[in-house]
């Protein structure tokens, strides 16, 4: 039996990653390029300007605009970090700045492009701040109809411990950590 053309290539893959401008975009940049690179996939650099805020709020229409064009240097930062660690990987990033609520923002977005995987960053909020606050990255993970990988912040350089050359700091660094 001979197989299909259909079969035999592979479907072009997108990933979406997406930045909110945290200490963690730099972290997310690099673990999406690097999938998007063994996949050889499409990459999307989206940044979504929150503006939910300013619906609920009456404000004086050109502090409005001065915000607003505040949060879109943000934005483009956010992006270009993204598309800084693509280029670095020889892979090309499109730039997407969106605005609106973030978490329905990036899932619209990724249902429209038929985007294969959803990269995000969180930044670690737990406990009484994600109750308050809300986490877009949770409202993404539990609303995505594809995958999502949440990606940390940074680790600090002492968590990691080489196989068998352990130190004691090291070995203090991680215990510590598991028993908080």
């Amino acid at each position: 039996m001979e197989e299909s053309s259909e079969l035999k290539s592979k479907p072009q893959r997108r990933i979406l990653i997406a930045t909110d401008g945290s200490k963690a975009c730099e972290n997310v940049a690099d673990l999406g390029v690097e999938i998007a690179k063994w996949n050889g996939a499409k990459i999307y650099a989206l940044y979504v300007i929150d503006i939910t805020f300013f619906d609920s709020i009456l404000m004086d229409e050109s502090w409005v605009k001065n915000a607003y064009e505040q949060f879109e240097k943000v934005g483009r930062a956010a992006i270009c970090c993204i598309e800084e660690s693509a280029g670095a990987a020889g892979i090309e990033a499109a730039p997407v700045l969106l605005k609106g609520n973030p978490a329905e923002k990036i899932l619209d977005f990724a249902e429209n492009q038929k985007v294969d995987m959803i990269v995000v960053g969180s930044t670690g909020k737990s406990g009484i701040g994600r109750f308050m606050l809300g986490s877009v990255s949770e409202k993404v993970v539990r609303n995505s109809k594809i995958p999502v990988l949440v990606v940390r912040e940074k680790i600090k350089p002492e968590r990691f411990v080489t196989c068998g050359q352990e130190s004691e700091r090291a070995s203090a660094t991680v215990m510590h950590e598991e028993m908080q």
